[in-house]
């Protein structure tokens, strides 16, 4: 019974209407838009695998 007073009724999300609300809204842009979206992912997906992480170990002085 303690579990039902505390339990939170939310609204489950609706992930199939979320990503046909997506797809709609891509192809609402033009074929001029589509390019230039995806020519900066590339250009991020090239930078990313030249990408470097290094650590330096924190030195107390």
């Amino acid at each position: 019974m303690s579990e039902l007073k505390n339990a939170i009724n939310e609204p489950q999300p609706d992930y199939e209407k979320a990503e046909i609300d997506l797809l709609r809204e891509g192809l609402k842009r033009s074929y001029k838009e589509r390019f230039e979206m995806t020519t900066r992912l590339y250009k991020i997906r090239q930078l990313m695998q030249k990408a470097v992480v290094s650590h330096k170990p924190y030195i107390k002085k």
